[in-house]
């Protein structure tokens, strides 16, 4: 039917989802988001009045108060609360006020069939009906009227007969000491309802049960927010209104937890969390908000996992990153990560590596700064600057990364390219640097050089992207180092590096000369290589810098300048000087000065890891045997080394022609007399196999004294865990199972994380995880002090195979001698050691003779003539074993037969 002109349209049904409830009687509705943040409205429920809840006082009216809760007021809203947030709704405006606030009927669900939310608010007694213009005609007026005379006679909610003050709030709106209350909570999660959000990461929120109301900002990150022009007219920052919807839609009067980290001002910093999940993370996730480094430092929830997320958001290019170019955009994957070995430490902050296919790149350590000089540097104004020795720490953290890294494999992750710049000022030109994140064994490096107080943190603009992908554990261990004093941040006075350069200084080389003469072998560490043959050492011990030339070879020369111009460098120059490099640059040696040229440079044989660079240098034909090398030790091992690369016809030898030699034929003399030299030597460690290990008496005390050194070294500066990379035949210290260090050698690698080692002073081996490893320092090398432990083997003895015949002979001996001191005389060389007779020091009675007596080996019998005598005797003694029935002769005499198919060798 056609409606006609006085005819009352019925309202529209119209439906939303509640954003805020305002009140027992007033919520928040938005519409679906199309595009951005959606339109919203306030609704007021018809016909009801509800308790007011608690307002703080205005700002800057000196007579204004606080308003406190009316009773039930917040319970009719957090019954609404808890009812209505996020859920959808229908409604139908009755009523518009002259001041456009609207009047309604609201139902829980799509249609009138829902729940009548003002209905289940008078039946719980929560709200009172607004009698005023109530119409009892009206069937849903009536309701109203007739649901609250219920509540009354039930005596629900505010129609209760109790005393209402446990349902108003002691609300608190101020904190007088920001600080000391976040410090109160200890980091322990803080229940709370989020009132109100004022921008995608500041939010004002009531704590639970205290009924603070705190004003919290989000640690770690900073979203777009409104600001004003100097007009006081509002802009919002791109992506501020929907980072502030997409909070809103997520937290707004919800129940949620705080962890409460900090405070900035009278605002306090937290995480707030969420069922669903970390709001803090899902806003950078999404590209809503932005890692800052001012509150990074607070964040509990691990700070690598926001610059994750913000990552993400950077590399799907999503809002505030939509135009984001990546730092290292230009370099391919391969590039970006790589593993290399580090041949040279530039200083603080920089390494050189080479890489799997043999190429050499600088490599800055990301978002660190090396130690500087502060003030104008030496006071003695002729004495130029020497910036490794003169800055305060500089030689420090040199010397740090020197023994941790020199070639070893590190792991090299690419952070960023920082472009070339030209000198502004006072500020110099730095040229392009590849910054990166070093690591080895999964230890930054930085960290570990800011964690030593040796090099600082970078701070950044905020807009700055270029750092260190670890930039935030590089700000926590800065504030570690700080807070203990370390290094850079001691009150201490720094360290002072007195070193003399005595290179190319004739006078002090001649006075100096003497002393490393005497000195025989003396410890260094190669600061520079020149060429193949020509070095800067640096000793530590005399504390000075010296050129050294190796002995007994011809290397390559490079360019040279001189009166008649410049002279071309011979052929194979470069490599030689690489080679050297590679070999020994910046580690640890050994050296040993035999002469001094006219212009201060010492001449003499230098050894790394035991070998001879000399040797090494003509071992690949990379030099060739000068004739003063007849004079010294190394002269068969030279012309050894040189006659090998002459056949290879290869580099400086590519154009050799074969000469053959007469070979000499050397007459082997036996000799006829046994020589007997007797020495006091300590029994460390007896083998399965029946040889054993010893200690000369006479070196005991120095070895003793080496270990003290060296434990009480290593206490003082121990290993980095992790650091070691152990490789088969390293040298290396070991922690034994009795937690003390000793010298070690890497025999096998087991599996990961564990490997065999041989103790080179004692004989014995154990099994280890490589987290007890550690390099060895170069006082403490087998240059400086030769192992100990020495290998020997029972001479005119056969051993049995049969295990158990073995393991008796075995646990014989060490019931005998293990740990006890004895003489020993060597008879004759084997195949792998010398073989030996031992007697005991009192009775001189021979242990080996004692084993044969007991019956646990057999003879062996030797044709020299000068062990006729001791194969007589050692018979004898078996043939007396043999009468006893005793050990292995228990069975009777097998010996007709072949001894080695029954189980008894060599």
């Amino acid at each position: 039917m056609a409606a006609t002109s006085g005819v009352q349209v019925a309202p529209a049904l119209q439906r939303a989802i509640v954003k805020q409830v305002l009140s027992g009687g007033a919520v928040i509705v938005r519409g679906q988001p199309r595009g951005g943040p959606p339109p919203e409205r306030q609704i007021n429920l018809s016909n009801v009045r509800a308790p007011t809840l608690a307002r703080r006082a205005a700002v800057g009216q000196v007579e204004a108060r606080d308003v406190p809760d009316e009773p039930w007021a917040f319970p009719a809203r957090e019954f609404l609360r808890r009812k209505l947030i996020g859920k959808e709704v229908c409604f139908v405006i009755e009523h518009r006020a002259p001041s456009g606030r609207e009047y309604g009927i609201l139902f829980l669900g799509k249609d009138t069939n829902g729940e009548n939310v003002a209905e289940s608010l008078i039946s719980e007694g929560l709200v009172a009906v607004r009698r005023e213009g109530i119409r009892m005609s009206n069937p849903d007026q009536a309701r109203l009227c007739e649901l609250e005379e219920q509540a009354k006679v039930q005596k629900i909610g505010m129609w209760s007969d109790e005393n209402s003050s446990h349902t108003v709030r002691d609300m608190k709106w101020v904190l007088d000491n920001p600080r000391h209350f976040v410090d109160s909570f200890h980091q322990k999660p803080v229940n709370a309802i989020v009132e109100h959000v004022r921008d995608g990461c500041t939010l004002r929120a009531l704590l639970l049960p205290s009924n603070h109301m705190v004003t919290v900002m989000l640690s770690g990150i900073k979203c777009p927010m409104t600001k004003r022009d100097t007009d006081g007219v509002e802009i919002l920052e791109p992506y501020a209104a929907e980072a502030k919807f997409f909070t809103e839609s997520r937290l707004l009067q919800r129940d949620v937890q705080i962890v409460l980290e900090g405070v900035s001002n009278q605002n306090l910093l937290g995480t707030i969390m969420h069922p669903n999940g970390n709001i803090t993370e899902l806003l950078l996730k999404e590209g809503f908000a932005r890692c800052v480094d001012w509150s990074m430092g607070v964040y509990t929830q691990g700070a690598e996992k926001l610059r994750a997320a913000e990552r993400e958001a950077k590399e799907r290019k999503l809002r505030l990153w939509k135009d984001y170019v990546p730092p290292t955009c230009n370099l391919g994957g391969k590039e970006r990560q790589f593993t290399a070995k580090v041949v040279q430490i530039v200083n603080a902050d920089a390494i050189v590596v080479k890489t799997n296919d043999g190429e050499l790149k600088a490599i800055h350590l990301s978002s660190i700064r090396p130690p500087r000089m502060e003030g104008d540097g030496p006071t003695d104004k002729s004495r130029k600057l020497r910036p490794l020795y003169d800055i305060p720490y500089m030689f420090e953290a040199r010397e740090f990364l020197r023994t941790k890294l020199i070639g070893k494999k590190v792991n090299v992750s690419l952070d960023y390219v920082r472009q070339a710049t030209t000198a502004i000022g006072p500020t110099p030109a730095f040229s392009e640097r590849t910054c990166a994140t070093v690591t080895i064994s999964g230890v930054n490096i930085a960290e570990a050089l800011v964690s030593k107080g040796y090099a600082m943190v970078i701070r950044y603009r905020q807009d700055d992207d270029q750092r260190s992908a670890h930039y935030d554990e590089l700000l926590a261990v800065e504030s570690r180092a700080i807070k203990n004093g370390k290094g850079l941040h001691s009150k201490k006075e720094f360290p002072i590096h007195r070193v003399a350069d005595i290179s190319g200084d004739v006078q002090k080389a001649k006075q100096f000369f003497p002393f490393l003469q005497r000195a025989g072998r003396s410890e260094a560490v190669v600061e520079h290589v020149f060429s193949g043959s020509r070095l800067k050492l640096f000793l530590p011990k005399e504390t000075c810098l010296i050129t050294f030339l190796l002995a007994g070879i011809e290397c390559p020369r490079g360019v040279r300048n001189n009166q008649a111009g410049i002279t071309e460098g011979e052929p194979y120059h470069e490599e030689a000087t690489m080679f050297t490099k590679e070999m020994v640059l910046q580690r640890e040696v050994i050296v040993e000065v035999e002469g001094m040229d006219k212009a201060g440079n010492f001449i003499g044989w230098l050894q790394v890891d035991g070998v001879n660079l000399s040797v090494a240098l003509v071992e690949h034909a990379l030099s060739k045997v000068h004739f003063s090398a007849e004079r010294s030790n190394y002269y068969k091992a030279l012309m050894s080394a040189e006659e090998a690369a002459q056949q290879t016809k290869s580099k400086v030898w590519s154009d050799y022609t074969e000469k053959h030699a007469e070979e000499e034929n050397k007459a082997l003399v036996e000799d006829t007399e046994r020589s007997t030299a007797y020495r006091p030597v300590i029994i460390t460690e007896i083998t399965d196999n029946l040889h054993f290990y010893i200690q000369d008496v006479e070196t005991g005390a120095q070895l003793e004294k080496l270990m003290e050194n060296m434990r009480a070294d290593i206490a003082a500066n121990p290993p980095l865990p992790g650091a070691f990379t152990p490789r088969r035949g390293q040298n290396c210290i070991a922690q034994f199972s009795d937690n003390e260090w000793y010298r070690a050698k890497i025999e096998k690698i087991e599996g990961p994380g564990r490997v065999l080692v041989f103790y080179v002073d004692y004989g014995n081996r154990e099994s280890v995880p490589t987290s007890r490893l550690g390099a060895l320092p170069g006082g403490y090398s087998l240059q400086a002090f030769p192992a100990q432990a020495h290998e020997y083997a029972f001479a005119f003895i056969q051993v049995p195979d049969d295990e158990e015949a073995r393991s008796e002979a075995v646990d014989c001996l060490v019931r005998d001698v293990q740990n006890s001191q004895c003489l020993l005389n060597v008879e004759y060389r084997g195949n792998t050691c010398e073989h030996v007779t031992l007697l005991l020091p009192e009775t001189r009675a021979d242990v080996g003779l004692g084993l044969m007596r007991e019956g646990m080996v057999i003879v062996e019998n030797r044709k020299e003539k000068r062990f006729s005598k001791m194969v007589a005797d050692y018979q004898k003694a078996q043939d007396g074993a043999k009468a006893s029935r005793m050990n292995i002769w228990r069975y009777g005499d097998f010996t007709s037969d072949d001894a080695v198919e029954f189980g008894y060798s060599r």
